[in-house]
């Protein structure tokens, strides 16, 4: 039986609302010299309701500080972020739920309990985040580890255990940062299958921030192709084929094959 998740402090707008529009976004820093420098130049991307969002670039091109920017982390130098309909950084914070490159699981917690830790910061109390949290543990392939620190997990476990801290608070925009950066090809290649089944069942507007085009392409609906420092949307590739995918047919699909070898060339130039 599914357990619907629900947030505790925010109401979470239609599904005809949960979109993100970032409109001619500018964000530079001061370098060691103080010598400004440019992350990203007028960025402009749309991601619908429940849509999935690649986004792909060169190391260094400003795709964390976008997902930073979308949620409510940072603010912009020129142009404008939305998400559903709302621009201040607060209304950002509320509707996104950011998940980082690493973990960031805390030792001394056990899987249910850092799972639950996103409800407690909202005021939930500890006994009802983690009932809250314990249904889910089955349906993401975790049923036994309830008790296990993550010293004990592998790094599979681990960032299954990252996602669900990111779902359980209902928010209805998750923000994924290179989440699979950290596991070996095998152990990353499972997880991806795994995040595709996950999204079909808890539908959210992604965004999805990844080195690899072919984790782009299999697990998104679009891939915004960046170009490299400041970062500027060089070309957006649709993907014809319905979510979630078969892996092994996408890895021999020739559209996929032809949408890769685009996406390559568009870096490469």
């Amino acid at each position: 039986m599914q357990t619907k998740v629900v947030a505790a402090a925010v109401e979470p707008p239609s599904e005809t609302e949960t979109s993100v529009a970032v409109r001619g976004v500018k964000r530079g820093f001061r370098g060691a010299r103080r010598e400004p420098l440019l992350a990203l130049a007028g960025v402009d991307l749309h991601v619908g309701a429940n849509e999935v969002l690649g986004v792909v670039g060169p190391s260094g091109c400003g795709k964390s500080t976008l997902l930073e920017l979308v949620a409510g982390l940072q603010e912009p130098d020129g142009g404008s972020v939305e998400v559903a309909g709302r621009s201040t950084a607060k209304a950002r914070r509320e509707l996104c739920a950011f998940m980082p490159q690493r973990d960031l699981l805390l030792p001394w917690r056990d899987a249910l309990g850092n799972a639950a830790l996103a409800l407690e910061c909202q005021g939930v109390p500890r006994e009802e985040a983690r009932s809250r949290a314990a249904p889910l543990l089955e349906r993401f392939g975790l049923r036994g580890f309830e008790g296990a620190r993550p010293a004990q997990l592998s790094g599979g476990m681990r960032q299954r255990v990252a996602f669900m801290r990111t779902l359980l608070p209902g928010r209805p925009v998750l923000l994924l940062d290179e989440p699979f950066a950290s596991l070996d090809s095998i152990t990353r290649a499972s997880m991806q299958a795994w995040l595709a089944d996950a999204l079909a069942g808890e539908p959210r507007t992604v965004l999805l921030v990844t080195h690899d085009v072919e984790e782009a392409l299999f697990l998104s609906d679009r891939v915004a192709v960046l170009s490299a420092r400041p970062g500027r949307v060089m070309q957006e590739l649709e993907v014809p084929l319905p979510r979630p995918r078969d892996r092994r047919a996408a890895v021999t699909d020739p559209e996929l094959a032809r949408l890769r070898e685009r996406a390559l060339e568009v870096l490469g130039s």
